[in-house]
């Protein structure tokens, strides 16, 4: 490409001569990231497509701004732009560089955003050179599998720092509806409210750009961001011809949150192969339109051949998926506990017992099992009561453990119950 042509694209994504744009800030990402960005390692922001990585770009730029660094020291490079499309090359890395220090002509060492990388093959390469010359602080985003951890390791030779993004927890989709939660009188003063907009989340999902956009649009909206993450981060990465079986194994796992499965179940509800089902399960995961987890066991080989349990990256997708005139309260409120325990960095398990009791999550911290949680609509109906604590006394004696906390989460009060179980609603643990 021709200097004048790359200048004139990196010119309409920078801010070197105009306003950024207004952005809602996500504290907890926003102060992560800027606690890595000038370091002399790789920072890798990775998550799902649509998720909020190039927003949280932006809200980095602004900051740096807001410090003083100068306009012209900071490049942010955009690879899905359709006009560098015939040119995704390492060559179309060093002349990006070469025409933005001839325009621009940093004083300092640039801060370089690099938008969904993967795009490039072998990106890489000029990656590993920048920071280790030391020539430029970089920043890249990517929403499939060449940006998961054990492949990030065995290519930037360990010179990196990862962050993982999620749609909209709750506690940030109250912010974007510009609802403040401070405390528990809060939750009093503003059931209603809150109780409505937990309702909305469940049913639409976290995905940024969907907080306003309009009711009747919202659905279209969902389905191109599922099948643009299907065919850019699946299809097209791994050359897969049937298309309509992983349309319909998605379909399945995403509609089905937090249910037991097996490869075989897959194989023969679908009708493939072990090895298809079980490849196009591992693209899912790679894709981040799913996540794995493994029943517990002190062994971790039979972690690895145990049944495993499916969870969602959204909601909104999951709905997407689902048949009509089903209640599927108690299951969503499962699913978004496991986001939550995820972003809150917690390793997830689920546990059976002997006797076929299951609890929902297994929570682990520094090697160390800190809580059993159960997750359900309500217990106020003793059966239902029963049926969701009896699960704890028995884990604990089968795993051993004496100091654990246990936690029933639902949308009843808050209170303790008896042997230890603590009762916590669901908005208060979302949210306080």
């Amino acid at each position: 490409m021709e200097k004048e042509q790359i200048i004139e694209i990196l010119n309409e994504w920078n801010y070197w001569d105009r306003e950024l744009p207004s952005t809602i800030k996500r504290d907890k990402y926003d102060d992560k990231i800027a606690k890595f960005i000038n370091k002399d390692e790789v920072l890798v922001i990775k998550g799902v497509r649509r998720s909020g990585k190039s927003t949280l770009m932006l809200n980095q730029i602004k900051r740096l701004h807001e410090q003083g660094t100068s306009k012209n020291e900071i490049l942010f490079v955009n690879l899905e732009d359709p006009r560098f499309t015939n040119h995704l090359s390492l060559e179309l890395f060093e002349t990006i560089k070469e025409t933005y220090l001839e325009y621009l002509d940093p004083k300092a060492k640039p801060y370089i955003f690099l938008d969904e990388v993967q795009n490039i093959k072998n990106w890489e390469k000029w990656v590993n050179k920048e920071v280790e010359l030391k020539q430029s602080f970089i920043t890249i985003t990517g929403s499939n599998s060449s940006l998961l951890s054990s492949e990030i390791a065995s290519v930037l030779t360990g010179r990196y720092l990862s962050i993982d993004v999620y749609p909209l927890s709750f506690s940030e989709f109250l912010v974007f509806k510009q609802i403040v939660v401070k405390n528990k009188m809060d939750l009093v003063s503003k059931k209603i409210e809150l109780n409505r907009e937990l309702s909305n989340y469940l049913k639409d999902g976290g995905f940024p750009r969907l907080v306003d956009y309009p009711n009747d649009e919202k659905k279209e909206l969902l389905s191109t961001y599922k099948n643009s993450i299907l065919l850019k981060d699946i299809v097209a990465r791994f050359k897969l011809k049937n298309f309509e079986v992983l349309n319909e194994i998605t379909a399945f796992l995403l509609a089905n949150v937090g249910i037991i499965q097996s490869i075989t179940k897959l194989k023969n509800n679908f009708s493939i192969s072990h090895e298809m089902a079980s490849d196009y399960v591992e693209y899912l995961k790679k894709g981040y339109l799913i996540f794995e987890i493994n029943k517990f066991d002190y062994s971790l080989k039979k972690q690895r051949v145990n049944e495993k349990k499916y969870y969602s990256i959204d909601l909104g997708l999951s709905n997407l998926m689902r048949v009509p005139n089903r209640e599927f309260r108690g299951a969503d409120l499962e699913q978004i506990v496991f986001l939550e325990l995820l972003r809150r960095e917690y390793k997830v398990y689920y546990y059976k017992t002997s006797n076929g009791l299951e609890i929902d999550f297994v929570v682990e911290k520094n090697n160390q099992i800190v809580q059993l949680i159960q997750v359900s609509k309500s217990v106020k109906d003793e059966k239902t009561y029963k049926r969701e604590v009896a699960p704890f006394a028995k884990t604990k004696l089968e795993l051993r453990l004496n100091e654990v906390e246990c936690l029933l989460i639902s949308e009843d009060d808050s209170k303790s119950l008896e042997e230890g179980v603590k009762l916590m609603n669901i908005k208060e643990w979302l949210l306080l």
